[in-house]
């Protein structure tokens, strides 16, 4: 009998991420799994979002996205990296940085072609190749810095290598590449006339004085690179789904083809409220730096206190840990028993790798919550060690 469904959607599986924030709600825990805060929305946002519900902006928006934003898009690209967009021919508009992956992909990267990605990695990336009939090479980054072997990331380049996938800061591991980082990586995409696609959703949460770097901004690289970003993070609305990508004409029009057919369009008065969160003063992000800087600050003692070996992030949101003094065989069973037993979920760090057994002492952590959900996870973590001696 032939399968009902098709072979690409048996190669991978349901998201980690979001089974983990489930596991999470059915067990009353708290959830530093799924990253996304559980803090207010800045309110100039949230007003401009009540005022275009209440002015009946109700219908769809211009396909790649209504011009208000688009407009807000390149202003604020050109006040934080100096690059010029045309927002008529080189911004799109989508349903989350998420969608702008899988359209870009979709548009750039042919059958049996190959697709550079960084493991570990958000876990979106190798489905997207996939989906996308391309075939997945993976280069590890490096504990404990995070640092990735030139020689190895050169072997991976050759003539099927269509895109290569860079996301900074980085989802899992808070890495920021460096400038002499990114250069290595643009020549090689320079010498392979490959596309540069560049997740930089984390683009303002930064610490200790690290320096984001666009890798558009890079020489030769404007012409070859699509940045993605939106308002999920900066703003604190990950249900928003507003997403967007910066790409030169013939690489936006072939995103915007692909775009209109997966979603036709984001959700209309979220885009007009969005333009105003994108003229917000500098103020804004160096506050949300600091806030995060805070929060990290505070939870990694309190996971080395409870056991966890810490790998400190330059970026996002996020802390990778180390979980062998705990004596567990795998991580998925570790998170199992954390979420079940002591109360607080986390996400396993095999769905990062491309061989989970790169993962299998890893799990990860998200810090984007107030104050007093961070205290009460701290105060379950202190008792996870007594737990998992009497398992």
């Amino acid at each position: 009998m032939r399968p009902l469904v098709s072979h690409r959607s048996t190669q991978f599986t349901e998201s980690v991420i979001r089974e983990m924030t489930r596991l999470c709600q059915r067990h009353g825990g708290v959830n530093l799994a799924q990253g996304f805060p559980d803090f207010p929305a800045p309110t100039p946002l949230k007003e401009a979002a009540a005022e275009a519900v209440h002015a009946d902006v109700n219908q769809y928006a211009i396909t790649w996205g209504a011009q208000r934003l688009r407009n807000a898009l390149v202003a604020k690209t050109e006040r934080f990296t100096g690059l010029s967009y045309d927002p008529e021919t080189e911004v799109t508009v989508c349903c989350g940085s998420t969608e702008c992956m899988i359209a870009t992909l979709l548009a750039v990267v042919n059958p049996g072609e190959e697709v550079i990605v960084f493991e570990p990695f958000y876990e979106n990336y190798g489905p997207d190749a996939i989906l996308c009939g391309a075939r997945p090479r993976f280069v590890r980054l490096r504990e404990p810095d995070w640092f990735f072997d030139t020689s190895e990331l050169e072997a991976a380049f050759g003539n099927r290598t269509k895109a290569i996938v860079i996301n900074t800061p980085n989802n899992p591991t808070g890495k920021v590449f460096r400038r002499d980082e990114l250069e290595t990586i643009a020549a090689l995409c320079r010498k392979w006339d490959v596309v540069a696609v560049t997740d930089e959703i984390y683009e303002h949460i930064v610490y200790d004085g690290t320096e984001h770097v666009s890798l558009a901004s890079l020489e030769g690289m404007r012409e070859r690179t699509v940045t993605i970003s939106g308002i999920s993070k900066t703003y604190g609305v990950t249900g928003w789904r507003i997403g967007y990508c910066l790409a030169p004409p013939a690489l936006t029009s072939a995103i915007r083809k692909v775009h209109d057919f997966l979603t036709v369009g984001a959700p209309a008065p979220l885009q007009e409220a969005a333009a105003v969160a994108l003229s917000l003063p500098d103020e804004y992000y160096r506050g949300l730096g600091a806030s995060y800087s805070e929060r990290r600050n505070f939870l990694l003692p309190v996971l080395e206190a409870a056991g966890f070996r810490t790998f400190r992030p330059r970026g996002a949101y996020y802390v990778m840990t180390d979980i062998s003094s705990f004596g567990f065989s795998d991580d998925v069973a570790f998170a199992r028993f954390l979420v079940e037993d002591g109360g607080v979920a986390a996400v396993p760090g095999s769905s990062f790798y491309s061989d989970p057994a790169a993962g299998r002492q890893r799990v990860r952590f998200h810090f984007a919550r107030r104050r007093e959900t961070l205290e009460a996870a701290a105060e379950r973590l202190g008792r996870l060690k007594a737990r998992a001696a009497a398992t």
